[in-house]
């Protein structure tokens, strides 16, 4: 091992202890919320795909240009140590976790640039999607998600001719061949905020992975903004928003369909395998639905300017019939002198 490769192996060592020893508690708490958190257990995977993804792209990663910015990059590791003092003296546990994902960023910048930022921006973004956000936040989404879900039972019951009675996220119904009303209530975890999470870095993944490899630099790439002029990323802003209709949509599907169930084969159901089962195929249907998304976008997806060029020839080659050659014989003229002219 040459000397400048282990200087760089032991100073990325030693960056990486300081990280671990700095946000040891934030790391354990995190890990913690992952194994015990449902809404948030996607969060194990997310170390391995962000690895992956890493590896797969070590020669692109490799071949980019070192253009240190010390200045923005000291700024960014200050700003998030500052974070991480913050976090930890007002016992704001998301802040914590925020400023490591900054100080990540501010180190690449540091010590890489702004060029090897740019190509580590997914994986940061799926590291920013496993964090697991407010409790105060995700009780403002998830509770509007509940009364939503149970509104659209409530009518999907009434249009089957259901006799049914919605109180904020309780409904109440009359099972079959029952003298005694039942309350179904749809709580928290039959909100959708969990599979919306995980569906949203599903898309995120998904989006990276259908990528097309031929397509990383776009002919506007070299001008500033030029990759708002790019197919893939338009693409990938579509496919991540449309997976918040997608989750909120399967799921309201998944409590009308048990809402139904319950009428006809009492509410144990909603208790029973089919709650778990419903919960696996809500996440299959959304998956489907993203990919088929993804396929329709395809399809309509514009040609670039060197490839229509290319077909463009290629077409004139094909119409145009070869030409004969004409091939010229000089024979020489003898005279009666014997000379040639």
């Amino acid at each position: 091992m040459s000397v400048p490769a282990a200087k760089k192996l032991w100073q990325g060592l030693a960056i990486s202890f300081a990280i671990a020893f700095a946000y040891a508690t934030v790391l354990v708490k995190l890990f913690h919320d992952w194994w015990n958190d449902e809404n948030y257990s996607h969060g194990l995977l997310i170390p391995f795909i962000i690895g992956y993804i890493i590896w797969s792209q070590r020669d692109k990663l490799a071949r980019v240009p070192v253009r240190p910015t010390l200045v923005l990059g000291a700024a960014a590791i200050l700003f998030a140590l500052f974070a991480l003092w913050a976090g930890v003296a007002g016992a704001e546990l998301y802040t914590q976790r925020l400023s490591l994902i900054l100080l990540l960023a501010g180190i690449t910048v540091y010590f890489w640039g702004l060029s090897l930022l740019r190509l580590v921006l997914v994986p940061l973004g799926l590291l920013f999607l496993a964090m697991p956000i407010p409790t105060i936040v995700f009780n403002k989404i998830a509770f509007p998600l509940q009364l939503f879900a149970s509104r659209c039972a409530v009518w999907s019951m009434s249009v089957l001719g259901i006799p049914v009675l919605r109180q904020g996220n309780i409904i109440e119904l009359k099972p079959l061949n029952s003298f005694e009303t039942r309350k179904l209530e749809v709580v928290e975890a039959c909100s959708g905020i969990r599979s919306l999470m995980t569906l949203l870095t599903l898309a995120v993944v998904f989006a990276y992975f259908s990528h097309s490899p031929s397509d990383d630099d776009p002919p506007n790439s070299g001008k500033r903004f030029g990759w708002l002029r790019s197919y893939w990323f338009w693409r990938a802003v579509i496919l991540v928003a449309s997976a918040v209709p997608i989750a909120i949509v399967t799921n309201a599907f998944r409590v009308s369909g048990t809402g139904v169930l319950a009428h006809y084969y009492g509410t144990a159901v909603a208790d029973g395998f089919f709650h778990s089962f419903s919960g696996w195929v809500v996440y299959i249907v959304a998956f489907i639905m993203l990919f088929g998304l993804g396929m329709i976008l395809d399809r309509f997806r514009p040609t670039q300017a060197g490839e229509q060029s290319g077909d463009q020839s290629g077409k004139q080659l094909k119409g145009k019939s070869p030409e004969p050659e004409t091939t010229v014989s000089i024979t020489p003229v003898v005279s009666a002198e014997g000379s040639e002219l």
